[in-house]
């Protein structure tokens, strides 16, 4: 486990120390999964631009025209 001194602005500490204690979560717990969860959000936004840079719009529109001409199923209809 490495430690960090991280400087926080007093209002967002302020703030964060609240939500902590709503969640019931001490502030490392909640720093480290807010950490976490941008560098989750960060990762996923790369691995979607990395499958996009993949796709062929010939391919998906040869698949979609392979797809059968039939009715939506029953709740899968648009409104």
């Amino acid at each position: 486990m490495t430690n960090y001194a991280l400087r926080v602005p007093e209002s967002l500490f302020t703030y964060a120390r609240k939500v902590a204690a709503e969640e019931q979560v001490s502030m490392n717990q909640f720093f480290v999964m807010a950490i976490a969860e941008k560098v989750s959000a960060l990762k996923t936004e790369t691995y979607f631009r990395e499958r996009q840079s993949r796709g062929e719009f010939n391919a998906f529109d040869t698949w979609l025209n392979a797809s059968p001409d039939v009715e939506p199923m029953a709740g899968d209809e648009l409104t």
